[in-house]
């Protein structure tokens, strides 16, 4: 089996890497990554992959990758985070839209059978309801949110119009390794987990009481994997979350518990185009999955900490 990965030495990206070269029979993994936010050390001597220094807007890159013998494509490139959005809205539109759809024509042309995409919750926005299925109304709050709900829609538009294999996961709030916290624009999990172990206070935006629907990596990279395994479509974006739902003071809560120690909180102003709350509604992954079997956060934050311990040694 022959799989190309956009974005595949980014974070998310080196995990589903990693899972899939392990598939037996031995899979070929090619990796389309610029580096921009990846680093080729992600997949550094992980066996049968293969990377591509390049861009997924580079229509000449993606002809010579995704060929006729390409059995899947994961496209996990894009341009991250709500706050680099707002600071550069184009640039995430460029990205995430035409970039998806770049990669869509490239599958077309090679006549690949099956193409999973990364969208997000970050497209439920200003809509209240909890838990998000995904039936409810997209309400983007920032340009990143509008440029994932993009990539969905091209997505589900090339299944309807062309008959390509599709399948749009929203991600919810992933962490894990290889997550770094080195910007402004971190995520959450890093930003704590990093500044906890430097003796740092913890940035929290707002009250801390906002709650989100945190996923470990891991899980998500399983559950990929086996979409590719399975050849799993399907015609209406699915929520990649399993329905948990932690607010910000427990998560420094359940850190100061797994380190031992108690970490200092510094409450900043909360940031634009943030929701409030997110929790998914998982029966859609729950039924195209029945076996998967998510990491519990306590788990996904020790490999967390233990990752980013070690690489401060």
């Amino acid at each position: 089996m022959k799989v190309v990965v956009t974005g595949g030495a980014g974070f998310i990206g080196a995990h589903v890497c990693r899972v899939l070269a392990e598939f037996e029979p031995t899979t070929e993994v090619v990796v389309i990554d610029d580096l921009s936010t990846g680093l080729a050390a992600n997949i550094d001597g992980v066996a049968n992959v293969a990377l591509h220094v390049g861009s997924i807007l580079d229509g000449g890159l993606l002809g010579r990758v995704v060929t006729p013998d390409v059995d899947a494509v994961v496209h996990l490139g894009a341009r991250p985070s709500v706050p680099r959005s707002i600071a550069d809205p184009v640039a995430s539109h460029e990205a995430n839209a035409t970039g998806t759809v770049r990669v869509l024509e490239a599958v077309r042309a090679a006549g690949v059978d099956q193409v999973i995409v990364a969208s997000s919750s970050s497209v439920y926005g200003a809509n209240p309801s909890l838990p998000k299925h995904e039936g409810l109304a997209p309400r983007p709050l920032s340009p990143y949110a509008a440029s994932k709900l993009a990539t969905e829609s091209y997505a589900l538009a090339y299944a309807a119009s062309f008959g390509l294999g599709v399948l749009a996961f929203r991600f919810f709030n992933v962490f894990g390794p290889f997550q770094r916290a080195g910007h402004a624009y971190a995520a959450v999990v890093p930003a704590f987990a990093s500044a906890a172990l430097e003796g740092r206070p913890l940035p929290v935006h707002g009250d801390g009481r906002q709650t989100r629907d945190f996923t470990y990596v891991g899980t998500v990279a399983a559950v990929i994997a086996d979409a590719v395994a399975r050849k799993v479509v399907h015609p209406e974006p699915v929520n990649l979350a399993f329905g948990s739902r932690t607010d910000l003071l427990t998560l420094i809560g359940l850190l100061e518990s797994i380190l031992g120690h108690p970490v200092e909180r510094e409450f900043v102003e909360p940031r634009v185009g943030d929701v409030r709350d997110s929790q998914a509604d998982n029966a859609v992954l729950r039924r195209l999955f029945p076996s998967v079997e998510p990491a519990s956060l306590e788990a996904g934050l020790r490999a967390t900490l233990a990752w980013f311990a070690a690489e401060s040694n």
